[in-house]
């Protein structure tokens, strides 16, 4: 497929980041443990030969396969990347997230870090020093922490933007509630606020209510795609879009959470899509995801450079009206 960028830059407006055009987003959780250096480089590469913009990782990625029991490997092998590529860094957005990262490697995800304002400033300057770079495009805030006042977080997420340190701030794993109280104290107190939520999403869905794998993820709900159609200063990320290879691998069954006849309903209809497209049903997801309404950026995973070419020839996919209601409907 021919390639016509789909990206634009975002322009600042009163009271918000006017929303772009929705982009695939590389996710860099197991860079550096699971997949090695030389691997991670090759795909980076291509990720950027093929248009590729944004990359999304996180201070804690991936402590559970680290031996070290804590993270920040993901972000030293793009900060490895990035000084063995000069110029690269003025080609790519980095988002990254603090929050989640173990403070007891013994109990892991139990002892997380948290969003206090001066554990914030610590997190963002390692995350800094690890990745090699001034500032961050976006900066997530990875998880709630109802231990800490919402108004000191407001406070300590706006300081990262006015002193330069993040370009946009933006709340991972949080409801969707909680981020517009936190948008309206920024907009009380006049600080810069959260321009970008990130949840878990993808084209099926499983039941509510159900209990996931990983415990740490939320989900995204009619409610949350409500919330953000309506707000233009907001951009809704998704991460597991592609549900680990479970769209198009034999040997990668969706979760129990998701057994139900709606999924079945679903993965009927998007592998006819794809068949009468000739395209993979991955494709067909990510399309769905960035073309609708709200569009979506979609986070993807990759481990071989051939599944960075398919994930980003989704980006020329189009589905017209009478297939996204075919999808919907399903």
């Amino acid at each position: 497929m021919a390639h016509s960028p789909i990206g634009v830059d975002l322009e600042r407006a009163p009271g918000g980041w006017l929303r772009s055009m929705a982009e695939i987003v590389l996710g860099a959780m197991e860079f550096g443990t699971r997949i090695g250096e030389a691997e991670s480089f090759a795909i980076l590469d291509r990720f950027v030969e093929r248009g590729g913009r944004w990359i999304d990782t996180a201070n804690n990625y991936c402590f559970w396969q680290h031996p070290s029991g804590v993270g920040g490997q993901s972000e030293e092998l793009i900060g490895r990347w990035l000084a063995a590529r000069p110029g690269r860094r003025e080609q790519v957005l980095i988002s990254t997230k603090m929050g989640a990262q173990p403070t007891d490697p013994a109990r892991g995800s139990k002892a997380r870090e948290g969003l206090a304002p001066a554990v914030v400033r610590t997190a963002i300057e390692r995350s800094l020093r690890r990745l090699g770079t001034e500032r961050v495009d976006l900066y997530w805030a990875h998880v709630e922490d109802r231990a800490v006042p919402l108004e000191e977080v407001v406070d300590v997420f706006g300081e990262l933007v006015a002193g330069g340190l993040a370009a946009r701030i933006g709340a991972s794993n949080h409801p969707a509630w909680r981020v517009e109280a936190a948008r309206r104290l920024a907009a009380a107190r006049g600080v810069p606020a959260w321009s970008a939520l990130q949840l878990r999403h993808s084209y099926v869905q499983p039941r509510p209510g159900a209990p996931l794998v990983s415990t740490g993820h939320r989900m995204v709900f009619p409610e949350t795609l409500d919330y953000v159609r309506s707000d233009p200063a907001l951009d809704l990320w998704a991460y597991s879009t592609l549900l680990s290879g479970g769209y198009v691998r034999a040997d990668r069954p969706l979760e129990e959470a998701y057994a139900h006849p709606g999924t079945a309903r679903r993965l009927t209809a998007l592998a006819a899509v794809a068949a009468e497209l000739g395209v993979t049903r991955n494709q067909v997801v990510l399309s769905w995801l960035l073309g609708g309404d709200p569009v979506v950026w979609p986070i993807v995973g990759a481990s071989t450079v051939e599944r960075i070419d398919e994930v980003l020839d989704a980006r020329d996919l189009k589905l017209d009206p009478a297939l996204r209601t075919r999808l919907a409907l399903a």
